[in-house]
């Protein structure tokens, strides 16, 4: 059992949690993840990214947005309640080494997963240039802490509550036109964004690294549920990744498999929001 030590609201539907989990805060590394399940009852297992961790305190902080039942099952508890399961860290690490100016973008949600490795480069002496996008500013979330880490942060809402009304794929332009250009780009994010950051920084040669949030299961690459296809061959996401070359990801592919249960998962939300699940909290 891994109790809950700390819970917040960052905004309407995202949550931070930190959980106590001495031995994955040892071993996790930038772009690891853990796979969460509430409670063998309702055994339904998640992906999510470890955040952050602390050794001395022994525990991982994890960010999620609420969009399905198990998130806001997750979502409904509060700091000394349980989580059951939690096994990690999982996947590869993020590559970090001094490549001289990173660009990492994050959309929404992707800014959680985003920070660690933030905090990485930046630590390996690297100039970090953040952009980060969010439909409205309310959305937006983290900003305090990617501030302190950045060398330039741009901040872009599709509205123009906040910062720059524009796409994350904007600034990211004006960047690889600099002289000199980025040396790597980072984004992650909705698969959309994460395609067109692809394919805005492919024309300038700068090498893009994304990290995939697929379909998953069992996180140890037995089950196939997060395959994608890289380079034109066959990749699991739990063991391969979660992070790629971004300029040889199949992203339509990917986004076709991320609709195979959408109505499922529509019927679930709709069930859980009007009461009618008993696997929904109180």
């Amino acid at each position: 059992m891994y109790p809950i030590l700390y819970r917040e609201q960052l905004s309407d539907d995202v949550v931070l949690m930190r959980l106590a989990a001495p031995l994955i805060a040892e071993e996790r590394k930038p772009g690891q993840f853990v796979i969460v399940q509430l409670d063998s009852k309702y055994g339904e297992r998640i992906p999510l990214t470890i955040a952050d961790a602390d050794t001395k305190e022994g525990s991982i902080t994890i960010i999620f947005q609420v969009v399905g039942l198990t998130t806001h099952r997750l979502a409904a508890l509060r700091e000394g309640d349980m989580i059951e399961n939690l096994v990690g860290p999982l996947g590869r690490p993020t590559h970090i080494e001094k490549f001289g100016t990173v660009v990492c973008i994050g959309g929404g949600i992707g800014v959680a997963p985003l920070y660690p490795i933030v905090q990485g480069m930046q630590r390996a002496g690297n100039k970090v240039i953040i952009i980060m996008g969010a439909r409205t500013k309310n959305l937006l979330i983290l900003e305090p802490r990617m501030r302190a880490l950045a060398d330039e942060l741009i901040i872009c809402t599709d509205d123009g509550s906040y910062g720059r009304k524009a796409l994350v794929t904007a600034p990211l332009k004006e960047l690889c036109e600099r002289n000199p250009k980025p040396n790597l780009a980072v984004a992650i994010g909705p698969p959309i964004m994460m395609k067109f950051c692809a394919e805005t920084t492919r024309p300038y040669g700068v090498p893009t690294v994304v990290s995939l949030n697929t379909i998953m299961v069992d996180g140890t690459g037995m089950c196939g549920g997060c395959r994608v296809t890289v380079g034109g061959k066959t990749r699991f996401v739990c063991v391969d990744g979660p992070e790629f070359d971004g300029h040889q990801v199949d992203f339509d592919n990917m986004m076709k498999r991320l609709r195979a249960y959408k109505k499922q998962e529509d019927e679930a939300r709709t069930q859980c929001r009007l009461g009618q699940m008993t696997a929904c909290p109180p």
